[in-house]
């Protein structure tokens, strides 16, 4: 067989047969791997004749089709449409009332057909009728409404008096409260805040979550659940046993004597909750709870289901008894009717963690935010996860997103979540995908897209092989970035796209013409055209979300006196001697510090490290980038790393407590008490106010 045709049928797919790692080099992609991927998309290709039948295949389905199963347009744009002359089309729109559309190839959408989710229907003259999903998407989103700044944190890092030993839901509309009313900030930055796998011990990623549709109730405030005020007199004394417990574990995290422990954070939590779900809900609050579950409908449902077996048979659902595997089988829907309490109990944990969310998005309004809240979203979910289960098919089988070998991992990555099916979505209208846009964007004045390139292509990498031997898989982006435009126009956020690493030609072009920001982290701004100099403030992008460092890489303080290069050092994860390593890293520091020194933003010198701090800000403000971010330790001096990219047990990633300079951790009260970040969060809003 030639290798063309394999090379055609992987094409019409969207599978590529070879990538581009620079501009001068070819890599082809291994054949067991274009015929792993293919499968798992449910495309034949093992052999010649089998890659000729899903050829004529295709062929078949393509030409017979009067109308693609989803139409995804920009407003004030035609679609790219190719009908038998002839052919009459009708919109049936949101509201019920209907339009003709005439020539559609050539024409935008008819008046009275604007943003929004409408019926698409075609005749042809040869008596063939189709039906399709019209999305109309925005031509653009609006942006932050004014240029803004605000904090970056981990939530779970984050802790307050009242902590049960990590930072909650109650610690984040306090802290949105403060930042907004006595800091002057825009927004708070938090991370995923996605339901994570149950086990001990849980997975403490964020970004590896069980689902990304629903919240953690581990970010709970129990006390702030209101029927916590009516608990009986023997539950109240065992509910402050439960409180004094949790002091301990706060004050043990506190006092550097554990690290943050989800798990002990949940047990005493679960416990307590289990107590308030005792306490009846009244009239209006019972009506609420109906109204949410009959909003959330099967989605939920389903991650309750999953929630529930999973208490009983273990997260891993495909060691369930083979009737459990299917959520849609005659056993599932038995063992929902049977363990209808437990299923109903994590349907209630859901609603009180969103109404949480909700009342944090509100207090971040009422303190004047101009965004509030930015959620995050992660490229994918857990394996094993309630995703997993409930959208087996729309996830592909059998394989993992990852990325392929480049100047920084040699070896290439496998993130152990599997991918979108470009062809379920495409078929289903893109529902899930917009379900859980629509369910993340609920109370989030803004959204960041984790990997936003993978609304383009993402790195597929068969179960079983290396990441190098995987190959990218494309997705309809018109159709990906109108959705997501949609549903973050209805609920009015901003849209961050994190597109930092390997971005494909065009990428980023195509991110800015719809009103999506990008990513612009201080220590990757290079002019690569000469020499690869820190980029001038001017020639920084406008369209983006811009910040000295985030929480996959060092402290602001940590790079500036090579602590990162020794931590990395001490766990065996540098590529290069220590020395060279040191001596290019100063190098990089030094270019800067030159930089900022010629630009009169560093009058106190380069011997103060909390003034270098403030110069690398004063520089953010000197772009005209839309948003400024602040990492919040950062402005205490914190020098560890809350992630270390490389590293599973050698480091304690997504548990450490926001500490200062001393490396002593610090509450959310100390923290908006500190001199330090006062003196940087003014010295970001005078440059923002300059002219």
């Amino acid at each position: 067989m030639a290798v063309s045709e394999r090379a055609r049928l992987a094409a019409l797919h969207g599978v590529d047969t070879s990538y581009r790692p620079a501009p001068d080099q070819e890599i082809r992609v291994p054949e067991e791997t274009v015929v792993a991927v293919l499968a798992a998309l449910g495309v034949d290709a093992s052999t010649p004749a089998a890659v000729r039948d899903a050829l004529a295949e295709h062929e078949r389905r393509t030409l017979g089709r009067l109308l693609p199963r989803s139409v995804v347009v920009r407003e004030g744009q035609a679609p790219r449409l190719k009908l038998p002359s002839g052919t009459t089309l009708r919109v049936e729109t949101e509201d019920g009332t209907g339009h003709d559309w005439s020539r559609p190839e050539k024409q935008p959408p008819p008046p009275g057909v604007g943003i929004g989710r409408h019926a698409l229907r075609a005749h042809a003259p040869d008596g063939r009728s189709a039906s399709a999903q019209l999305v109309v998407a925005p031509a653009r989103l609006a942006g932050p409404p004014t240029r803004t700044y605000g904090f970056m944190a981990q939530l779970y890092s984050v802790l307050s008096s009242r902590s049960w030993g990590m930072g909650d839901l109650g610690d984040l509309a306090d802290l949105a409260a403060w930042a907004g009313r006595a800091q002057g900030a825009g927004f708070v930055q938090v991370n995923p805040l996605h339901v994570a796998v149950p086990g001990r011990p849980t997975d403490p990623s964020p970004y590896r979550p069980s689902s990304r549709r629903f919240p953690d109730p581990v970010y709970l405030r129990v006390e702030e659940v209101p029927e916590y005020a009516y608990l009986c007199l023997a539950d109240r004394e065992r509910a402050a046993d439960l409180l004094q417990k949790a002091a301990v574990l706060r004050e043990s995290v506190l006092q550097k004597e554990a690290l943050i422990d989800r798990d002990a954070v949940w047990e005493l939590k679960r416990e307590a909750l289990a107590l308030v779900r005792k306490v009846p809900l009244s009239p209006g609050r019972r009506t609420a709870y109906v109204d949410f579950l009959a909003g959330q409908g099967q989605a939920l449902d389903d991650h309750a289901t999953w929630s529930a077996l999973a208490e009983i048979h273990g997260p891993e659902w495909r060691t369930w008894p083979a009737g459990l595997r299917d959520p849609r089988s005659p056993q599932v829907a038995r063992a929902r009717s049977e363990h209808l309490e437990q299923v109903d109990f994590h349907c209630w944990l859901v609603w009180l963690t969103d109404s949480q969310l909700g009342a944090a998005q509100r207090a971040a309004r009422d303190a004047g935010m101009a965004v509030g809240i930015v959620h995050d979203l992660a490229v994918g979910a857990h394996p094993s996860g309630s995703d997993a289960w409930a959208l087996q098919d729309a996830l592909a089988c059998g394989m993992s997103v990852g990325a392929p070998p480049d100047a920084f991992n040699s070896h290439g990555q496998d993130w152990g979540l599997p991918p979108w099916r470009p062809d379920a979505l495409d078929a289903t209208g893109y529902a899930p995908y917009r379900d859980l846009l629509r369910a993340v964007l609920r109370h989030a004045g803004g959204l960041r897209i984790d990997h936003v390139m993978g609304l383009f292509r993402l790195w597929w990498v068969p179960e079983g092989r290396p990441p190098t031997e995987g190959t990218y898989v494309r997705y309809d982006a018109d159709a990906m970035l109108g959705v997501l435009a949609l549903e973050a126009h209805r609920a009015g956020a901003v849209v961050i796209g994190e597109d930092l690493g390997t971005v494909e030609p065009g990428v980023r072009e195509e991110l800015e013409d719809r009103g999506i920001l990008g990513t612009s982290v201080l220590w990757f701004e290079r002019d690569y055209d000469r020499g690869g100099r820190p980029l001038a403030p001017e020639a920084w992008r406008a369209s983006a979300l811009a910040t000295v460092t985030t929480h996959d890489l060092p402290s602001t303080a940590a790079r500036l006196t090579g602590e990162h290069v020794g931590l990395r050092h001490r766990l065996g994860l540098l590529g290069r001697p220590l020395e060279q390593e040191q001596a290019d890293d100063a190098v990089e520091v030094a270019e800067w510090l030159a930089l900022l020194g010629r630009l009169g933003l560093l009058p106190e010198g380069t011997g103060d490290e909390e003034a270098v701090v403030k110069a690398l800000h004063r520089f953010l403000a000197r772009t005209p980038a839309r948003m400024l971010g602040v990492w919040l330790p950062d402005a205490v001096g914190d020098r560890r790393p809350q992630n270390l990219p490389g590293t599973w047990d050698q480091y304690p990633n997504w548990r450490l407590p926001i500490a200062g300079a001393d490396g002593h951790p610090l509450t959310l009260e100390q923290l908006a008490a500190s001199p330090r970040l006062h003196a940087l969060a003014e010295e970001v809003r005078a440059g923002l106010d300059a002219p």
